[in-house]
């Protein structure tokens, strides 16, 4: 059955339900049971899908049948009957007659339908639970994506195409981030609930997933989105709806205005941050002269962002920036081809390449440049994607790997800092397999700083009062090895870098930067 037929059912008896004689409401909940068991098994059988959420619509099942029954002969068969239901769900998954995507859109449809008043408010609740129930909603339900059991949160990022890697892991660690507070009791009793819109890194595809995050799904902030073109399209949008545009998955000016833009929040440092940080290793620690180094850049507002980073590198080394080689490639593609052309006609030969890509055109170039200059230095920036990018490498071989710079605005996460052995802990505890990534943990983190600030900002919630406290947020330490901060004028948590580089076995060792 469609996933809307099911909601529609839903309501309908659940209607039935709240209407019921008595001696009718079993009858009702044994239909209910027929329905919901099968969109919770099949939910289960998804590892991919929250077990919060999925507990969340178990835990108010089970107070349906509570108070539908009777006596304890009709809670067991109902009981039965439900995780029978369940079974048969789990089933459909396993046996490939459900995909997890159609789990997912029937768990999404069954939770809007569950999200007015408790399905055991809806069985004739008794006076004592009435008078529970008809208490007034807590304040700020009121509030768009807010209601007495949820804040929905939703993410536009590749899910397909050759930068998907980027937006899964971003996802991995938000996802992590929300379902270790949720098995905590969530925030004032809410649940944090991810809502993703695959936009493939594409800016013609981010209106359409900001509008649909907006008006389908009716999230009450943007976390966690991926890539520089696409905030081109996503930041105006969400602010001219005053809608939260928090920990972002890039280190572009755009998101970086002076004065702040209201609404805008971004954890990480920043491309030209980045950028200045390696052109310094560069010079002062390899001796390089800045004639010798050139940028390999995606042509797009990302690519820019990093060539006018080093460009402001070079200006604070006294070095003039006008003559600084840079090699393009085209978004979405490993076409390097030309940008490897014109590094062979460079006279004299380039020394060090400050890569501003994505993994896999990153590793393109280095595969087509390796054997022509074998002492020559790679750096990336960190939205490369380190681990797919070492992955890509190691396949080619491990003298392609070896020593390729990667700056992060994370710890290692081969580390044993306090931040990184919990984001272990929690990415092994819900998502079993997953290896650790610089991606995924910061995402953790922007999660974590978000959930901080959720926290502070009470149950009367709204992203007026939000913003007043992350505004307000002063040396809030995360265990990184340096406190975030946010201010009227300053809407950049960190401005840490941290250096590493690629070792003939794939794995990232630190480097000193400075």
């Amino acid at each position: 059955m469609p996933p809307r037929w099911i909601t529609i059912l839903f309501g309908v008896l659940l209607a039935s339900a709240a209407s019921a004689a008595p001696g009718d409401k079993t009858d009702v909940v044994r239909n209910l049971a027929g329905r919901v068991g099968p969109i919770i098994g099949s939910a289960l059988a998804c590892q991919d899908i929250a077990r919060p959420r999925i507990q969340v619509i178990v835990d108010k099942f089970t107070a349906v049948i509570k108070e539908a029954s009777s006596n304890e002969a009709d809670r067991d068969d109902l009981t039965q009957l439900f995780d029978r239901s369940v079974a048969s769900g789990h089933g459909a998954v396993t046996t490939g007659k459900v995909d997890c995507r159609l789990a997912e859109r029937q768990l999404a449809d069954l939770e809007r339908s569950v999200a007015g008043p408790a399905l055991s408010g809806a069985i004739a609740p008794s006076s004592a639970a009435a008078a529970t129930t008809s208490a007034p909603p807590a304040a700020g339900t009121t509030t768009r994506g807010v209601s007495d059991r949820e804040i929905r949160f939703g993410i536009s990022a590749p899910f397909s195409g050759p930068a998907k890697e980027l937006g899964r892991q971003m996802k991995l660690g938000i996802d992590t981030a929300f379902n270790r507070i949720n098995d905590a009791g969530g925030v004032d009793g809410r649940m944090l609930k991810l809502i993703s819109a695959d936009d493939g890194y594409e800016p013609t595809r981010t209106a359409e997933t900001m509008k649909q995050l907006y008006e389908k799904d009716q999230v009450f902030g943007i976390i966690g989105n991926v890539g520089t073109p696409t905030a081109v399209v996503a930041v105006p949008y969400a602010l001219e709806r005053r809608l939260l545009f928090f920990g972002a998955f890039t280190g572009a000016n755009v998101l970086r205005n002076d004065p702040p833009d209201r609404y805008v929040f971004n954890y990480r440092a920043s491309y030209a941050e980045e950028t200045d940080a390696v052109v310094r290793y560069l010079v002062k620690l390899r001796r390089l002269r800045p004639g010798q180094i050139a940028v390999f850049a995606q042509q797009d507002a990302y690519g820019d962002s990093g060539f006018a980073g080093v460009a402001k590198a070079f200006r604070a080394l006294g070095a003039s920036d006008s003559a600084i080689l840079r090699l393009n490639y085209k978004r979405n593609t490993v076409d390097v081809d030309e940008a490897v052309n014109q590094l062979k006609a460079q006279k004299p030969p380039i020394k060090a390449v400050v890569m501003v890509a994505t993994y896999r055109a990153a590793a393109r170039f280095i595969e087509k440049t390796r054997d022509l200059y074998p002492g020559m230095i790679y750096s990336n920036v960190s939205f490369v994607g380190s681990t797919a990018l070492a992955d890509e490498l190691m396949l080619l071989g491990a003298r392609y790997a070896t020593g390729v710079i990667v700056t992060q605005v994370v710890p290692a996460v081969s580390g044993y800092s306090s931040v990184v052995l919990e984001y272990k802990n929690a990415l092994a505890k819900y998502f079993p397999g997953e290896a650790p990534d610089y991606v995924s943990l910061e995402g953790y983190i922007s999660a974590n700083v978000l959930i901080q600030a959720l926290k502070r900002a009470g149950p009367q919630l709204d992203t007026e009062k939000l913003v007043d406290v992350l505004e307000g947020m002063r040396d809030l330490d995360m265990g990184l090895g340096a406190t975030l901060s946010y201010g009227r004028a300053e809407h950049q948590a960190s401005h840490k870098i941290w250096g590493t580089a690629i070792d003939d076995k794939g794995k990232y060792q630190a480097i000193e930067l400075e």
